[in-house]
């Protein structure tokens, strides 16, 4: 007798377990969302790559409850800044930092952000994703892998694999999220082309063993280090400080070179001769080939599909933009979903996932790119024209300073560029939510602004703002939404209390007697500048506007 095929039913399937579909898990996981993930490889990653976690992500790894977690996986590189660009490691005062610290002019710790960066390689961070994700009930499978996926109006069904025992099973989900990597097999089944340039450079990955260059790279504490001597190039980046290394070696792949000739004696040789110790102790452990691209889906997804990370978006590796841009491609789209399946939204809210995504990956990929200029990364033999293009900015900008002039806002302006020049953090729509210092009454443990959006809408107003707070009181009843409200201030009936000196008004682009509505992923949704006739009606009309409540 035919043993019957087994069969699932969750809300939401991802595709991809590595770094965003492990992040899109937790994200769901943390909202309430029953999920199931698939991932064709046997574990999480052993290669210690796609190392930068910028401001914003460990924002949201922040309100997500992992920070410190991750912060402990990579204690090691915790003292680790900057970029370094040196022909020759064997002369200290050779080369220039073309970055002296990775958050660039950041400010004071806490002005911009109650996040920092965070150096977590992309094997050290994916575990605590892991755990952090079945901790919260995901059902992740390692060792599975995606056959074949059929969608219709109601949902998505899917047939997947073990590739352990070859026994096949049926899922049927509301939603889809393809976190399948840059050769995205969902995103060609769908049929959705990219636009960019296509690919940049070729690198193979080496991990060594050294237990000398320690003592030549010193004090240098870099996240990486470019090497431009004439005898070799690379990039050199640090594992533990100590005895294990990264050595990204160029790889003429175009012209035919074949990866069969970095034979370990050849990488080993490679290793030397970029950083100048002729008779350096090399030990080869590892190798794996990667490619840098700039390409961005035409769409971020069909029907119930959705594409996130490298399926939608590939980005040269200069600036750490691409796994950053995915983990908030999932944050983006996860409190979407949430909102979705629990009635609180209607079903054209995930319509502004494209919306506001793409173009944001848009801007990102095109400043990897340059950057990569700017910074002469070993390999990239870019064209005329993507050195004229010039330098395009700092990194904050892009981190932090990305905007949504379309989609679930009210009151932006469309014509915005999605990355601006400068940043704003005035509280205007479509921004991500300023950041300042709070206590509750009575509890002087310092919280963020930001500490308050995850899980719900949140209005935030000021000492004259009471009118507000019975407002969404109501409209929360009246759309039967999560909506918290708070008044910020120095009084005794403030629900939040500022620090000293910091007028929560004045940073968020209001008056004290204004009002401002900010998303579950931190970003501002509509603001009143001013106290209002009706409140409650405006309220009601700018929140179920976001939420595409017909």
């Amino acid at each position: 007798m035919e043993e019957k095929a087994e069969q699932h039913r969750v809300p939401v399937l991802i595709v991809g377990g590595s770094l965003v579909g492990l992040s899109a898990s937790l994200f769901l996981g943390r909202l309430g969302v029953g999920h199931m993930l698939v991932e064709k490889h046997a574990a999480t990653s052993v290669h210690p790559r796609g190392r930068g976690n910028n401001l914003r992500t460990m924002e949201v790894f922040r309100s997500a409850g992992v920070a410190e977690r991750i912060r402990a996986a990579a204690s090691l590189l915790e003292d680790n800044h900057g970029i370094l660009q040196t022909p020759d490691l064997g002369d200290a005062d050779a080369g220039e930092w073309l970055v002296k610290q990775i958050d660039e002019k950041g400010g004071a710790p806490g002005r911009l952000s109650p996040a920092a960066w965070c150096v977590c390689s992309q094997n050290d961070l994916e575990p605590v994703l892991l755990e952090a994700a079945v901790e919260l009930g995901g059902d992740v499978r390692f060792s599975t892998e995606l056959v074949s996926f059929e969608q219709d109006d109601d949902g998505v069904t899917a047939v997947v694999r073990d590739r352990g025992t070859g026994r096949e099973s049926t899922v049927r989900a509301d939603y889809l999220i393809a976190a399948d990597g840059p050769r995205s097999p969902v995103r060609e089944r769908l049929g959705i082309g990219q636009a960019g340039p296509g690919d940049l450079f070729h690198n193979v990955s080496v991990s060594f063993r050294s237990r000398a260059l320690a003592g030549v790279v010193g004090d240098r504490r870099f996240v990486v280090c470019y090497l431009t001597g004439p005898e070799a190039e690379g990039a050199l980046l640090p594992v533990d400080n100590k005895e294990l290394w990264v050595f990204h070696a160029p790889w003429e792949y175009d012209r035919g070179e074949p990866l069969e000739d970095f034979t370990d004696e050849r990488c080993a040789d490679l290793v030397r001769a970029a950083t100048g110790v002729p008779d350096l102790d090399v030990e080869v452990t590892g190798k794996a080939p990667w490619h840098a691209a700039e390409r961005v889906a035409e769409h971020y997804g069909r029907g119930r599909v959705f594409l996130a990370g490298d399926s939608a978006h590939e980005m040269s590796p200069t600036g750490a933009f691409g796994s950053n841009t995915g983990i908030q491609d999932a944050h983006n789209l996860a409190w979407k979903i949430a909102a979705v399946l629990d009635g609180s939204a209607g079903p054209d809210l995930l319509g502004t996932y494209e919306e506001e995504r793409l173009p944001v990956a848009l801007a990102t990929s095109a400043r990897a790119s340059s950057r990569s200029v700017e910074h002469s990364h070993p390999g990239y033999r870019p064209s005329p024209a993507a050195v004229a293009g010039g330098p395009r900015g700092g990194l904050l900008p892009v981190v932090l300073g990305y905007r949504y002039p379309r989609g679930a806002v009210l009151g932006t302006d469309p014509e915005l560029p999605p990355v601006p020049d400068r940043i704003d953090f005035s509280g205007a729509p479509g921004t991500r939510a300023p950041h300042m210092w709070l206590h509750r009454p009575g509890d002087h443990n310092r919280l963020s602004t930001l500490d308050l959006y995850e899980k719900s809408f949140v209005l935030l107003t000021g000492p004259g703002g009471k009118d507000w707070l019975t407002a969404a009181e109501l409209v929360a009843s009246g759309l039967s939404v999560g909506l918290e409200a708070y008044r910020v201030g120095q009084g005794a009936e403030a629900d939040l209390v500022a620090e000293a000196g910091a007028d929560w008004a004045e940073i968020h682009g209001t008056t004290s007697e204004g009002a401002v509505l900010v998303r579950p992923d931190g970003f501002v949704a509509w603001r009143a500048q001013n106290a209002v006739p009706d409140a409650e009606t405006a309220l009601y009309e700018a929140l179920a506007a976001v939420l595409r409540r017909g």
